[in-house]
């Protein structure tokens, strides 16, 4: 069994920082508390990496602190109470679409705030799984194993979730 070589902070960071918040982004839906959350999950980083511990999978690892950490934000009093104060969810999903006509750019910002919403309603659990394998990218094993799920069970909230975004986006284009 050959020994896992020790990755620098520095090198970690830079690869996993970025998709880390936008993790954050889509599971707290506040850009503050991303980065906040964010940081914090980097702190433990560096705290492992100084207490020279090696993980194998530091993507896995990362994913499951950073869900982990946003779920204790969202479960805490102080989140709720402050985050509820706020008003409306913020629209997140903006991507660099080049429109023909305003109409068109009215419509593409219209089903970008539907399907937001629509992403909003799911349980958290279901932003999870749906997150971690559709934005991210990660195989059903992956996820069920990153969320500490059996793979039946991720594989039931991922079914739920595209179910009901289905239906609460039937007829959006």
């Amino acid at each position: 069994m050959s020994a896992v070589p020790q990755v620098s902070f520095e090198d970690l960071h830079a690869e996993h920082a970025p998709r880390l918040e936008r993790l954050c982004r889509l599971l707290l839906n506040d850009p503050t508390e991303a980065q906040d959350v964010t940081q914090d999950v980097l702190l433990k980083l560096l705290q492992e990496q100084r207490a020279a511990r090696v993980h194998e999978a530091w993507d896995r690892w990362l994913t499951r602190v950073t869900v982990n950490a946003c779920r204790d934000r969202r479960r805490s009093g102080w989140w709720r109470w402050w985050r509820d104060g706020r008003g409306s969810p913020r629209e997140e999903a903006r991507s660099p679409v080049v429109w023909t006509t305003p109409e068109d750019a009215l419509l593409g910002v219209e089903a970008r705030r539907a399907i937001w919403l629509a992403f909003r309603q799911l349980s958290p659990r279901q932003r999870e799984v749906f997150a971690l394998r559709y934005v991210h990218e990660l195989s059903t094993s992956e996820v069920a194993a990153t969320l500490g799920l059996g793979e039946g069970s991720a594989k039931q909230h991922l079914f739920r979730a595209v179910r009901q975004l289905r239906v609460t986006l039937r007829g959006i284009r």
